[in-house]
């Protein structure tokens, strides 16, 4: 374990590497954090590490990151040895350093009084640094088992899937149905949160490697899912849980009306200089995001950049608090405000507000104004909204709405009639991940429904375990630390933790 100094964090105080000013981030689709962070600043938050013996911040972390000895390893100068501790547990700590909500740095000791650890930004800079210094090669297996794997998918859950199976000797190919791969790393997630080379660079070394992949390659369109299974020893079903959730309401068919993950996946493809047929763009128009999270901040910030007359920005429940619930108490992740990155850039918060219908005013069959009501909800003995008090009836102008209420699982068409039973959305999994049919596995948002980046990472590396042992009879692939101590309200489902949005 880590040998910090235990009163560094009286030394120092957090200092994370933050975020390039939102009034010069704006005004293009470069990364929002700041590209540049001081070696030795990081070198006193690792110090802050508290060697506190019993690191809650590993329960905090879905995949079991090593936390106290990276930060430890950080603070010693000891780059390179960091980067391995931190490769031990995470195939893409890159992934996770510019895109995870850090539940890690919540369930921090320092947080139960004091500012956590900066844990996110020494995990940026150890990868940013193994990069630079050129610490990040391919690593292909001294011998080959014979055995092939069909990886179907390729965001997170399927390359971490697909790089842990390659290592273990066997071949491994990859099909994404898109013409780039990454999953919604590419094309769901804006440049402007994180690069698309981050995500090249590591297909890149998957490559180099050895792991074959196959782009504009849909199951049921391209390939048929018998075909794979015939051709390859296992299969790995890695598809997300994209299934939209949508809003049944009168005007749901008008011009204007989108759901989010479309106008994203637009526009990602747009500022990649890639054809895009019916681009939506939020340039001077009035403009509301369904939605209070991740997705919609995705959303708001899009739109800014698009050149948006306003943005607002609503959820249907309430605004939380400021300060910790006494019935939210340290190490559970906390349940208060924090204005997201885009709201930095600007725009308006709407809570509590429950929507009616989207409206045509002029007959020219597109969007003019969204009708809702302000509420006051009851909720039940489960904490779910069962009753409301209106206190008001509103009429917001709109000429452009972006549903972001989440997904409902995966998209199950091309497998409806292979045999493959699904549970809740997602695909009915034992305890092996393995599905009702031999062989095929599903891991990530397909397996547990939609979640995070580090989930599906975790997912991907328990999967590659699950299915190598099933072609061997035994494995040295390590599984992912898993825990109950999810990133988010949670619920035991299946065999694991299903994030409830």
């Amino acid at each position: 374990m880590s040998e910090n100094h235990p009163d560094g964090y009286l030394k120092h105080k957090r200092d994370d590497i933050g975020k390039r000013d939102p009034r010069e981030r704006t005004s293009d689709y470069e990364e929002i954090w700041s590209p540049e962070w001081d070696e030795q600043k990081l070198r006193d938050q690792g110090e802050r590490c508290m060697d506190c013996g019993v690191p809650t911040c590993m329960g905090g972390c879905p995949i079991g990151n090593i936390i106290p000895d990276w930060n430890d390893l950080v603070y010693k100068d000891e780059w390179k040895e960091a980067l391995d501790r931190l490769h031990a547990t995470n195939n893409f700590p890159e992934f996770t350093g510019y895109t995870c909500p850090a539940p890690c740095e919540n369930s921090c000791v320092l947080a139960y009084n004091d500012d956590p650890v900066t844990i996110k930004s020494i995990e940026r800079a150890i990868v940013d640094k193994g990069w630079e210094e050129g610490w990040i090669k391919p690593e292909p297996p001294a011998h080959r088992t014979g055995y092939n794997v069909a990886v179907v998918g390729s965001g997170p859950a399927g390359l971490s899937a697909a790089q842990q199976l390659n290592r273990a000797g066997h071949g491994v190919t990859v099909f994404e149905r898109d013409d780039r791969i990454g999953g919604l790393m590419m094309y769901g997630i804006p440049d402007f949160k994180f690069s698309k080379k981050q995500v090249e660079r590591r297909v890149n070394q998957l490559r180099q490697e050895g792991v074959h992949f196959m782009i504009c390659a849909e199951v049921g369109k391209h390939l048929s899912f018998e075909r794979i299974r015939e051709d390859y020893d296992a299969v790995c079903l890695a598809i997300g849980a994209q299934k939209h959730r949508d809003i049944p309401l009168e005007g749901r068919d008008l011009d204007g009306v989108h759901f989010a993950m479309d106008y994203l996946i637009k526009e990602n493809r747009y500022q990649a200089g890639k054809k895009v047929d019916n681009h939506i763009t939020a340039r001077d128009k009035n403009v509301i995001v369904l939605g209070g999270g991740d997705t919609g901040a995705d959303c708001v910030a899009t739109a800014h950049r698009q050149g948006a007359k306003q943005v607002i920005q609503i959820s249907i429940n309430p605004r939380l608090p400021d300060q910790r619930p006494e019935n939210n108490p340290w190490p559970e992740q906390p349940l208060v405000y924090k204005k997201t990155y885009a709201q930095e850039e600007g725009g308006t918060e709407e809570y509590s507000l429950n929507t009616n219908a989207f409206v045509d005013e002029d007959g020219d069959g597109k969007v003019d104004y969204l009708a809702g009501e302000r509420v006051e909800w009851t909720y039940d003995e489960k904490g779910s909204r069962k009753d409301k008090k209106v206190l008001e009836e509103l009429k917001l102008s709109a000429d452009l709405v972006l549903i972001a209420i989440g997904f409902e699982g995966a998209e199950n068409g091309p497998f409806e009639d292979t045999g493959l039973e699904f549970e809740n959305g997602t695909f009915k999994t034992d305890e092996k991940m393995q599905t009702n049919l031999p062989g095929v596995f599903a891991a990530g948002d397909a397996n547990m429904g939609q979640s995070l980046v580090v989930w599906a990472i975790g997912e991907g590396r328990d999967a590659a375990h699950h299915i190598d042992k099933y072609l061997q009879g035994e494995t040295q692939l390590p599984a992912s630390i898993k825990t109950v101590n999810g990133p988010d309200t949670a619920s035991v489902d299946k065999r694991k933790i299903r994030i409830n949005k």
